[in-house]
């Protein structure tokens, strides 16, 4: 709302004028004084007060007067529209128009700068502490999901190399995403490293996971795989002997085929048979 100046013998006087004029108290109007009013040679040639004043704007307004001055800067035709939630204490801004990529700007970057300035603006004039949300074509809930999305791709990654991986810097909102993403992985942890607004999210491998000895599903030390990560020699239920013991007497386990012994041994004397016939035959055909 546009300013208007008062006129009166004292200051007091002129904004009860201003108060009559928008039909308002004088509790919800703002002015400025002009000239304080004064008097000379004994009373004669008295000078009024002058003050200028205008209803004082909600917050929606303050927020769309601050960006109507930058968009105007900036020769940008932008559609602003707010809704505040007095319960909540929040503002929510959402802008609409043409090439809003330009109010975006890398990663959002642009568009946060322009949010931190409008809660400066408006907590300026309020006596609570408001909380300013700033968004333009559903942008914030894409980011959402891609971090959440990215988060999830990266613990996979971390699982499959067993090191840390550290994410670029990221404002608090984003970090506070990608904590709250694998917060419940059974697998990796995160933590936040550095100052800002260089400070990164780090996920890593929770402690025991990366040793080779926990019974996770990413420890090397799994299946048929020794600690070392040698693969183990094959058990199955092939021609090796399977004794136990008992009362001092060596005993077979049930299910052992007694004719398996014959069959092995037979196996083995041919074997060794035309190994030697090979040998024999090789050899002299070296001595020839």
């Amino acid at each position: 709302m546009d300013w208007k100046e008062f006129t009166a013998k004292t200051v007091s006087e002129a904004l009860t004028n201003a108060s009559i004029e928008f039909n308002a108290s004088s509790e919800n109007v703002e002015y400025e004084v002009i000239e304080e009013p004064s008097s000379k040679l004994f009373g004669l040639m008295n000078k009024p007060a002058v003050i200028r004043a205008r209803l004082k704007l909600s917050l929606d307004d303050i927020a769309k007067e601050f960006l109507k001055k930058v968009f105007d800067a900036m020769n940008m035709v932008v559609n602003v529209e707010t809704d505040f939630n007095e319960e909540e204490q929040t503002l929510s801004v959402e802008l609409s128009g043409d090439e809003m990529g330009i109010l975006i700007g890398k990663r959002g970057i642009t568009l946060d700068s322009l949010q931190y300035l409008i809660s400066l603006v408006v907590n300026r004039n309020s006596e609570n502490f408001i909380k300013v949300k700033l968004d333009t074509e559903n942008y914030r809930k894409r980011r959402k999901e891609t971090l959440e999305n990215l988060a999830r791709n990266l613990a996979q990654k971390v699982k499959r190399i067993h090191k840390s991986v550290y994410l670029e810097p990221m404002n608090p909102y984003e970090r506070r995403v990608i904590h709250s993403t694998l917060q419940k992985d059974r697998y990796v942890e995160t933590h936040s490293e550095g100052e800002e607004p260089y400070r990164k999210v780090v996920i890593a491998l929770k402690p025991g996971m990366d040793n080779g000895y926990g019974r996770g599903r990413y420890s090397k030390g799994k299946g048929s795989y020794g600690r070392n990560g040698y693969r183990k020699p094959y058990r199955g239920n092939g021609h090796h002997r399977d004794y136990g013991y008992e009362n001092g007497d060596i005993k077979r386990h049930d299910g052992y085929d007694e004719n398996s012994d014959d069959k092995f041994e037979s196996r083995q004397s041919s074997f060794e048979e035309n190994s030697e016939a090979e040998y024999s035959e090789v050899n002299s055909g070296l001595e020839n």
